[in-house]
């Protein structure tokens, strides 16, 4: 078979060039000592990565894909997402080209491009799982599970996923297990706007410290014999939403707005952006007798 005709070297060629046309907006980011990761130029003067890997706030500097070094300055970063924001002065870098990721469908194939001190890095594999929305354990809302089967290098997490029509469909990061996820390009705009904005991703905040009750063993007199399920109330924010609502230490959440409790991670997707100021009914096992009451849902103050 003549090699142009051979659908491996042109498959292998169309793969090159989508590199080579992307890698004009990633880059180096230089803030962690442990190397450098990548970022995205998502929009003119604004660069996405990997908030995980981002060890500092200041002293921070991106290697662009022509090989300079330059100063950037952090806006802002939400460890529920995974997402951090840069901002630096582009002189004529080009921002990526995004689409949304929900078309993606298992077994497509992608791209994970990186930076590496100036030169591209990429990975070539397949999409393994599209799912609806989920909560990481930090509690961010991500609006599409997306598993991809390759090998990530460390220096290309923060890097962009692409798809065959050479536009980024998500931020390539290691999740549990050090197995490749994507953050969508909608989970992204949606965090970098309110970065941009605030600085912060607004979190609701309950200002009550929780953990488990362990089944069996009772963690309090309050705890009525044989209870197993509920959080328990460890400590309280004296000027929090809880403390106004009454809520004492000792008590046991056990029900919210209707809904059982269990976890304390199943509190953590409850306290989204829309739960701030929204009313919240809890029910309460207080001295062994079941009660109730409601808690407006404040605002995580900034560490």
């Amino acid at each position: 078979m003549a090699e142009s005709t051979n659908p491996l070297v042109a498959f292998s060629d169309h793969a090159a060039q989508l590199v080579e046309r992307i890698a004009g907006s990633i880059v180096a980011v230089h803030g962690s000592g442990r190397g450098s990761s990548s970022g995205i130029h998502w929009r003119s003067g604004v660069i996405v990565t990997a908030e995980e890997v981002l060890e500092r706030d200041e002293d921070i500097k991106i290697t662009l894909p022509n090989g300079r070094l330059v100063e950037a300055s952090l806006a802002g970063r939400d460890p529920s997402t995974d997402v951090a924001v840069l901002r630096f002065q582009p002189d004529g870098l080009p921002a990526a080209p995004t689409a949304d990721a929900a078309p993606l469908r298992p077994g497509q194939f992608v791209l994970a491009i990186g930076n590496q001190e100036g030169a591209p890095v990429a990975s070539l594999g397949i999409v393994a799982t599209v799912r609806g929305p989920w909560h990481s354990l930090r509690g961010g809302t991500i609006d599409n599970l997306i598993r991809v089967d390759l090998v990530l290098s460390p220096a290309a997490e923060g890097g962009g996923l692409i798809d065959a029509q050479g536009r980024i469909v998500g931020m390539a990061v290691l999740g549990p297990r050090r197995r490749a996820l994507a953050i969508p390009t909608s989970t992204i705009d949606r965090v970098v706007d309110q970065l941009l904005a605030k600085g912060h991703v607004f979190r609701g905040y309950l200002g009550a410290g929780l953990q488990p009750v362990q089944p069996g063993r009772p963690s309090s007199d309050a705890q009525p014999t044989g209870s197993g399920r509920g959080v328990l109330v460890v400590s309280i924010d004296p000027n929090g939403p809880s403390a106004r609502a009454g809520i004492l230490v000792g008590d046991i959440v056990t029900a919210w707005n209707g809904q059982p409790i269990e976890r304390v991670r199943e509190i953590m997707p409850l306290l989204g952006p829309e739960s701030i100021r929204s009313t919240v009914d809890l029910r309460l096992i207080r001295g062994g007798t079941p009660t109730a009451l409601q808690v407006v849902i404040g605002e995580r103050p900034v560490a």
